[in-house]
């Protein structure tokens, strides 16, 4: 304030009738309607029409001609100061410099030519009142027209029209119309798609309104933000998202600081009265401000130069709105301005991670202030997440019915529960039937309880620095027992340290030692949380969260749970004594980087199993809160031995895959290995996880085995002879592709009668579902041909 920078004005601002004060822009809901549709508002027992734009004419002064006009708002014709058109519209140059005359006002009122007018749009003139619009604002600004209010605080219309004087706006809409119609002067109504300005907490229709307000001057301040943005020093990610900032600030205009709310900070103004005199409300030199009363009237007397006896102050009643007081916050609860350790210590703060729909609102106001108050950046790193969509990639919505609240995924609800939900009152009995089918369609079980550690690994996952969020809660389920994998995974681990085991008192993955009590799997599964550790913190440090959490979830779930631990039981069962304690030494290093990795991420489970982990000697800390978190296990790289164990998954999954085709799961038959690749060490890992009686490598294949490939390197021969009867297999096979053609059939019929209305997802659906049968029928025929050679 005294910078000169915040100033007492009167200009438009959004009004809530009901809440009786102005409101920032992002409590302005955009509630777009479709044509004509009936609203409920507070204070009306009936609902009101919106989706509709009317037409009236207006009489040209001196002639017998007229205008029409049209517009969403009827009732504000009351405050029409002007009628635009563009100055290039050829139909309407007999018009220039004429007059209008107001039909309820008795008064003319000129026809300014404006470049603003859409001669497209409508019939070409428009109305203006610029006490009641903001882009009619602009035009009485840019012409010096009169500013008529008509519709005061409370909702009502003033007198500038006596007979319409105390009535509602939207009763005045209907009497206008009335009267217009009387005259002769209402031309038509027809349906119209808009935009209706909502109240996000009262529900109320927001009113432009000019009022005496404070503002504040941000050009310096978003000139300064913007080259903190490009020359690095504030980094925005996504970088996108470096346009948007640039684009707003650029843009910046004064910003409306006060609100007319009992809470809040009240704005420590004071307006200054001398001798008795009382001073003009928007008379800026009236004005001080200060922390208190006893220092504003200090001001005030060096100010004016009389004793404090002459001088009366009133501080003014608004309170700042809620942006400017979180626009201070970083340092505010910092004991600012003295900047004592607290403040040295913690500001400027690292990072801030918040939602790029309030990137201006908030972020850009906390970095300007930031600067000009402290001359410090509040924070180095701006992350931003993507807005939740549901899972069709559709904007939530009350109306549609497929808001979810985190707290049901959490912890679960009916769908009757769900339902009752919506049963708010703001929805019409329209909108409800329709919002009760969109959630029975979405969720027709309820949803399932899923906890909060499925949750928060499940948001993460979905952070590929992107717009928008798809939320599947089937995801998040499938997360929820991911959670029980872990849970068994280490349960089984436990039991397998026994009670009495010790931890090596260093390190495992930051000291290699005894390495060569190691087995070859041991070896691979230190490798791969050497690698996981690596890709965590790389996706931590470039803000990639969902590089962590594939990391993570593929090391538990495909290296620890479906690899390591099912090749560990032949050491625990039947291992040497220095082949179990490499193993156990191994589990136990496994583990416990699992359980730090995921720890931000899952952070409930994580230190329940930690927790129950014996500890070293070495380890102090008592929470993996504040335990060290990995960051480093190159001793045990060893990409060599990767891609060998690359090559052995691959078999593996073939190996199972010929078994699942020609036998039941529980068989076991003889395999037999042909491969130009040294597998030797890998035999009993491969024996284990196919689940076969015997494995043999580079040995003669006997008759009566299915083959399967692993590109040209190796063959996997399971012998099925004498397991399982060709003649049977083949008529089942030929039954099931039977089905599978069907399948076929009709999703090519639905993909040849897709039209423009099908949702693009739908389509996607089709292709990978086509797709996805196509391979189905190649495998069956490949099948019934080895069946076919066994049968002979």
């Amino acid at each position: 304030h005294e910078k000169g920078l915040i100033f007492r004005h009167k200009r438009l601002v959004n009004w809530s009738c009901t809440l009786k004060s102005a409101i920032s822009n992002i409590e302005v809901d955009k509630v777009e309607v479709k044509g004509r549709t009936l609203r409920k508002v507070p204070g009306y027992s009936e609902p009101v029409e919106f989706g509709i734009i009317e037409e009236f004419q207006y009489k040209v002064v001196g002639s017998e001609g007229s205008v029409t006009v049209a517009t969403t708002r009827l009732e504000t014709m009351l405050g029409d100061t002007a009628v635009a058109i563009h100055p290039d519209d050829a139909r309407y140059t007999h018009l220039h410099g004429k007059f209008v005359r107001h039909p309820f006002r008795d008064c003319e009122l000129p026809i300014v030519l404006d470049k603003f007018v859409d001669v497209e749009f409508g019939t070409g003139c428009v109305k203006i009142t610029p006490a009641h619009d903001f882009n009619d604002y602009e035009v009485g600004v840019r012409h010096n027209l009169p500013f008529v209010e008509c519709i005061n605080e409370h909702g009502l219309i003033n007198d500038v029209v006596p007979s319409y004087a105390g009535m509602r706006r939207f009763d005045a809409r209907i009497a206008v119309r009335r009267a217009l119609q009387e005259l002769g002067l209402y031309v038509q109504c027809k349906d119209h798609d808009m935009v209706v300005p909502t109240c996000c907490r009262s529900k109320d229709i927001v009113e432009p309104l000019l009022k005496p307000q404070w503002f504040m001057n941000c050009k310096d301040m978003a000139a300064r933000s913007i080259d903190k943005v490009k020359n690095g020093e504030l980094k925005i990610i996504p970088s996108h998202f470096d346009k948007t900032w640039y684009s707003w600030l650029d843009d910046c205009r004064d910003w409306c600081i006060s609100r007319q709310l009992w809470w809040g900070h009240r704005i420590p103004a004071y307006k200054v009265s001398v001798n008795g005199k009382r001073s003009d409300d928007l008379d800026n030199d009236m004005w001080v401000s200060a922390h208190d009363e006893a220092a504003a009237m200090k001001k005030a007397v060096e100010k004016f130069k009389v004793p404090a006896s002459a001088i009366s102050l009133t501080q003014d009643e608004d309170v700042l709105d809620t942006w400017f007081s979180s626009g201070i916050f970083p340092f505010s609860v910092m004991s600012w301005p003295d900047e004592d350790v607290d403040f040295s210590t913690f500001y400027p703060n690292n990072i801030l991670e918040t939602g790029h729909d309030i990137l201006f609102f908030w972020v850009a106001r906390m970095v300007m202030m930031g600067l000009d108050l402290t001359d410090k950046l509040p924070f180095t790193d701006i992350y931003l997440h993507p807005m939740i969509r549901d899972a069709q990639g559709i904007k939530m919505s009350k109306s549609l019915g497929n808001v979810v609240d985190p707290l049901f995924i959490v912890s679960g609800i009916t769908l009757e529960e769900l339902n009752k939900t919506i049963d708010n009152g703001y929805l019409q009995e329209k909108e409800l039937v329709r919002a009760r089918a969109g959630q029975k369609k979405l969720y027709p079980n309820g949803i399932p309880e899923c906890g909060t550690d499925a949750m928060r690994f499940a948001l993460c996952s979905y952070l590929t620095q992107a717009r928008d969020l798809n939320l599947d809660v089937l995801r998040i389920e499938g997360y929820r027992k991911f959670c029980n994998k872990m849970w068994n995974a280490s349960k089984f681990a436990l039991k397998q340290l026994g009670e009495d085991y010790t931890p090596p008192p260093r390190d495992v993955m930051t000291e290699k030692q005894d390495s060569a009590n190691f087995s070859t799997i041991d070896r691979w599964m230190l490798h791969r949380a050497a690698v996981t550790i690596a890709d965590t913190n790389a996706g931590l440090r470039d803000y990639q969260f969902q590089q962590c959490t594939t990391a993570i979830y593929n090391f538990w779930l495909y290296d620890l749970c479906d690899v390591y631990l099912e090749c560990s039981k032949r050491v625990f069962y039947k291992g040497t004594d220095e082949e179990r304690t490499a193993a156990r030494h191994t589990l136990y290093t496994c583990l416990d980087v699992g359980l730090r990795l995921i720890h931000p991420f899952m952070p409930y489970i994580s230190e329940e199993l930690w927790q129950r982990l014996p500890r070293r000697s070495s380890e102090t800390a008592p929470s993996l809160v504040v335990a060290e978190y990995p960051e480093s296990g190159d001793v045990w790289r060893d990409d060599a031995l990767d891609a060998q164990m690359g090559l052995v998954k691959d078999i593996i999954h073939t190996g199972r895959s010929v078994k699942d085709t020609y036998l039941e799961s529980k068989a076991k038959p003889e395999v037999y290995l042909t491969s130009t690749e040294p597998l030797q060490a890998f035999l009993s890992i491969i024996e284990d996880l196919v689940g076969c009686s015997t494995l043999q490598l580079n040995q003669p294949i006997p008759l009566g085995t299915a083959v399967g490939t692993v590109g040209n390197k190796c063959e996997v021969h399971v012998l099925v002879k004498g397991l399982v009867d060709p003649v049977q297999e083949i008529n089942r096979l030929k039954a099931k592709r039977e089905t599978a053609e069907n399948f076929v059939s009709q999703v090519k019929e639905k993909i040849d009668n897709h039209t423009d209305k099908v949702p693009e997802h739908v389509r996607q659906a089709n292709t990978q579902k086509l797709e996805s049968l196509t391979d189905e029928l190649s495998t069956i025929d490949t099948a019934i041909a080895n069946f076919q050679k066994l049968a002979v």
